[in-house]
């Protein structure tokens, strides 16, 4: 089971980390979307934006160490459960159009079901990375990296799909 553990827990990593970059990258678009899905200004939503991508980065780090892989996971967990209530939120308040910057591109369809289940996922991926035995498998890299193109290409057949609706 080490190798399993192992390939989650980079997987994620790989989630995390493209994830804070996306935030460096795509700044003032995510300020905007950062703004309106906390409901605060954009003053407060910058640092709060670079504060989770710190707070990604450093999840990401913890959960390829071994020795400290709980804790990271501990951190993704918060950091998707407030995520997910935050989008949950901003879908009860009838923002069906907003940009929830969950993806590279503009998201224009809005929250949908599959931004609404990407968090929950993450975050039951991220208890089963704590759970599974520590250690590194030199195969794990390759299936975490199998693993992440599966979820960027299940993110763009999403896109695709409610495009097509």
């Amino acid at each position: 089971m080490g190798p399993i553990g192992a390939a989650v827990a980079i997987f994620l990593a790989l989630v995390l980390v493209s994830a804070a970059a996306h935030k460096l990258y795509a700044r003032e678009r995510l300020v905007f979307a950062t703004s309106r899905l906390l409901r605060i200004n954009a003053g407060l939503a910058l640092p709060a934006m670079l504060g989770t991508a710190a707070l990604e980065a450093t999840s990401a780090l913890a959960l390829i160490i071994s020795q400290t892989r709980g804790a990271g996971a501990l951190l993704a967990i918060l950091l998707w459960g407030v995520y997910f209530v935050a989008l949950t939120a901003a879908a009860r308040r009838g923002e069906s159009l907003l940009d929830c910057g969950c993806s590279f591109g503009t998201h224009t369809q809005g929250i949908d079901r599959f931004a609404l289940l990407r968090p929950l996922v993450l975050g039951g991926l991220a208890v089963a990375a704590a759970a599974f035995p520590k250690g590194l498998d030199p195969i794990a890299p390759f299936a975490a990296l199998a693993f992440f193109a599966a979820y960027l290409a299940a993110g763009e057949l999403a896109s695709a799909w409610r495009t097509a609706q």
